[in-house]
């Protein structure tokens, strides 16, 4: 039944949760994420800014929000050695201190009950794949979380074209989860993990560099684990800001990566957190 779902026992609380915010060179939309992630309905434990070797200003950011955040805040960075999320994630991963990870990137911010809905979505067996509703760029240069919790304006951006994917702006927490094996839709700018999921396949790939297919090939080896994909249209979303297209120079060698890990049949990379 659709309302079963929210009447589950839940398997993690809010202490058992750290958020990794994978970051480079966007100090004002990391600004606004951590703004999200102080005001979320349920606050997590744990907030780790993973730094792909940004400059100076992402770390006085940090240090601004370090107030904001007591406590919370960690600052994990590596040297620029150009696009290395995977390396990045893994050195989070292993300063987290929650059983539950959840992954988003630093120019996406979270609906306030961003954390609460992933609380609630959390199953074991199950890794999490949230949606995001997509910021057109003139409307993501001054978009912040004051813009997520006024509905009428929200309404008027997505008829003037300025929200994309806004179907997920809809609030219906009783709508039942779905679950795949699929990797059409694999995103880590939002998606939840039990901790020993992740190091009983050895955490990301470090072998990926460059953009892309680093979070599809972690996935093969999570449904190679057991684990099934939960889905929800309508809760733990995140708004993605606009940015150009990433250097896809890359794309090819980790095509062959990803299709190299699908033809092995190992649920572990040799190359990751270990």
């Amino acid at each position: 039944m659709p309302g079963r779902q929210m009447t589950l026992r839940l398997e993690i609380r809010p202490a058992d949760v750290t958020v990794i915010v994978t970051t480079y060179n966007r100090p004002r939309a990391l600004a606004r994420v951590l703004a999200g992630l102080a005001v979320q309905t349920v606050r997590p434990a744990q907030v780790i800014v993973a730094d792909d070797g940004s400059g100076p200003q992402t770390a006085a950011v940090v240090r601004d929000f370090s107030r904001v955040l007591p406590g919370m805040l960690q600052h994990v960075w590596q040297a620029d050695r150009g696009f290395r999320a995977a390396y990045i994630r893994n050195r989070a991963v292993q300063r987290a201190a929650g059983a539950y990870l959840i992954f988003l990137d630093g120019d996406c911010i979270p609906d306030r009950r961003f954390v609460a809905d992933h609380l609630r979505l959390a199953q074991s067996g199950t890794f999490f794949q949230g949606k995001r509703v997509l910021v057109e760029k003139d409307y993501s240069e001054n978009f912040s979380i004051r813009d997520t919790t006024a509905p009428l304006k929200l309404a008027g951006r997505v008829m003037r074209g300025d929200l994309k994917n806004s179907h997920h702006l809809l609030r219906l927490p009783f709508w039942p989860p779905r679950y795949c094996r699929r990797l059409g839709g694999v995103r880590s700018c939002n998606m939840g993990i039990f901790r020993r999921d992740l190091y009983a396949v050895n955490g990301f790939n470090r072998d990926f560099t460059g953009w892309g297919r680093e979070d599809s090939e972690l996935v093969v080896r999570l449904y190679r684990l057991g684990l099934r994909r939960k889905e929800h249209p309508f809760m733990a979303i995140c708004y993605h800001l606009w940015h150009g297209d990433h250097d896809r120079s890359r794309l090819a060698a980790n095509d062959r990566l990803l299709q190299a890990t699908l033809q092995s049949g190992s649920c572990r990379c040799a190359n990751g957190l270990a």
